[in-house]
């Protein structure tokens, strides 16, 4: 067997992982998130003044956000059920330790700080939970598909060959969450009147740069002949046509439909598709091939999973136009936020609870085909995923007011309650050069070239290095020079306010 097919095998024939397992490495990104920023505020108690080396701030950044994520895929993936426990009683220690001090300085009744907190109103324009979601994404994919191709990555959490839940198949999904929870038709004011097609054109035109990462991808992989994993997604199909057709279709289905009504579009597409899957052959063709037997002859044939499964994908994208339809709605106060996380969390359950009965009465989950509990299990996990952000927002928001001064970057910036009489100025780090930077920021404002800069690096590794038989250290030293180099990358774009964004 040749390296190339080596390396092909070694990623398919796969299964999944539990439902259980995926939830709970996905605590890990808001635990580290609400311990970034706990020590910051512990940092800020101790010494007065935020910390303000940035060679410092990216070294938290990393060693706190990143580098338990790279850990927790590899070497403790044997003990992951027992990695939240231990960041979160050290989060809690911390807590504890800011609480006690702040104690010995105001004599304030904590019944009343907590009044004080939910009163406080929060800066309108920002939902930093968005931001960290789609950034946390795309760290998960860009470690992900480097440490998959080493054999410290469990086979468990690489992708599904056909029925399954790893946790690269969400990774894909949740892409496509994020993507439309910031697109276009959500960011639209209501109030701003336009006539349907106005900004078609626009929208379209602005997914050329997807087809052009996806035929260049396609290019230099046939070129070189590097390993691919044909099944999931075709021949010549890969994820950024993905992204790019289900923006299209979206924006043509926006065009003529309300948007307020996007989720009653994603309820037919998934249904109407998974009733297709299950009444006709097309389930057969998809995962047999026009001739029973697997062929790739022919366009359709070659690339019928990336076709097919954009059915899928496109439900999934509508059902998440009206999810950021229902976060930009005004809401500023922190017990409006905590409501809106209350109702956030309920429907995530009652989407797990349809997931349950979708794979006990129709089909079991399959990112190959897209089908109607593969939807499901990426909105559950999804809106789960980001209320823990919510969450981890808000409990920062609250040690901030226990200790008065204190900053933590990418997380809510409060404005005073109305009956103080004053209004905290909201710091706008968006706007001309970053007055503090953050590697989440960073990562944010240049999120396609992270990805791209992640799948070339991944190219050179895996071009360069036998990864298959690395030895442990080695890969854990790989995977940490690959994630830091591409955030250092990130962390210098973004101190030189530079987007490299033009369309």
């Amino acid at each position: 067997m040749s390296h190339k097919h080596l390396k092909e095998a070694f990623i398919s024939n796969l299964n999944g992982t539990s439902l259980l397992e995926i939830s709970v490495g996905l605590s890990l990104a808001p635990l580290c998130l609400l311990c970034r920023g706990l020590l910051l505020i512990l940092y800020y108690l101790h010494y007065g003044k935020p910390l303000s080396s940035r060679k410092y701030s990216l070294l938290l950044d990393f060693l706190v956000l990143v580098s338990p994520l790279v850990l927790s895929c590899t070497v403790l993936s044997p003990i992951i059920f027992f990695v939240p426990i231990i960041i979160a009683a050290f989060c809690a220690g911390i807590f504890s330790k800011i609480y006690s001090q702040r104690k010995h300085k105001s004599r304030v009744p904590f019944r009343q700080t907590v009044q004080e907190f939910q009163n406080m109103s929060l800066d309108p324009e920002y939902i930093p939970a968005i931001t960290v979601f789609r950034v946390y994404v795309n760290l998960l994919t860009s470690i992900s598909i480097l440490a998959v191709d080493f054999p410290q990555y469990p086979r468990r959490y690489a992708k599904a060959e056909t029925y399954g839940t790893g946790v690269m198949d969400l990774g894909v999904g949740a892409f496509i969450f994020g993507n439309a929870l910031v697109c276009p038709e959500v960011r639209q004011k209501s109030y701003v009147t336009q006539p349907k097609f106005s900004s078609l054109a626009k929208q379209l035109f602005s997914v050329w740069p997807l087809i052009f990462l996806g035929v260049g991808r396609l290019l230099s992989v046939k070129s070189i002949e590097y390993h691919e994993h044909t099944s999931e997604y075709g021949v010549h199909w890969n994820f950024f046509f993905t992204l790019a057709f289900v923006r299209l279709a979206a924006s043509l289905l926006l065009a003529v439909f309300p948007k307020n009504k996007s989720w009653i579009i994603a309820i037919h597409l998934a249904v109407f598709y998974q009733l297709v899957l299950n009444t006709t052959s097309l389930k057969m063709f998809l995962l047999h091939g026009s001739n029973g037997r697997g062929t790739r002859a022919g366009f359709l044939n070659a690339n019928r999973e990336g076709l097919l499964s954009l059915f899928g994908y496109l439900a999934i994208y509508m059902a998440s136009v009206q999810v950021g339809l229902c976060l930009l709605k005004p809401r500023s106060s922190v017990r409006s936020w905590m409501e809106a996380a209350r109702f956030l969390l309920l429907t995530a359950l009652l989407l797990f609870l349809l997931l349950h009965v979708s794979q006990a009465q129709v089909e079991a989950v399959s990112r190959r085909m897209a089908n109607l509990s593969y939807c499901l299990w990426v909105l559950a996990h999804s809106l789960a995923f980001f209320t823990w952000f919510v969450v981890t927002d808000l409990t920062l928001v609250f040690t901030k007011l226990l200790v008065k001064g204190s900053s933590v970057p990418s997380c809510w910036k409060v404005v005073k309650p109305p009956e103080s009489g004053t209004t905290e100025a909201v710091p706008r780090g968006r706007e001309g050069k970053p007055a503090h930077i953050c590697l989440i920021s960073a990562i944010n404002h240049n999120q396609l070239l992270f990805f791209l800069l992640a799948n070339v690096m991944t190219g050179a590794v895996n071009i360069l290095i036998d990864t298959i038989h690395s030895e442990t250290a080695f890969t854990l030293c790989i995977l940490h020079l690959y994630m830091f180099l591409n955030c250092l990358i990130m962390y210098i774009l973004h101190a030189k306010n530079i987007v490299l964004k033009f369309w």
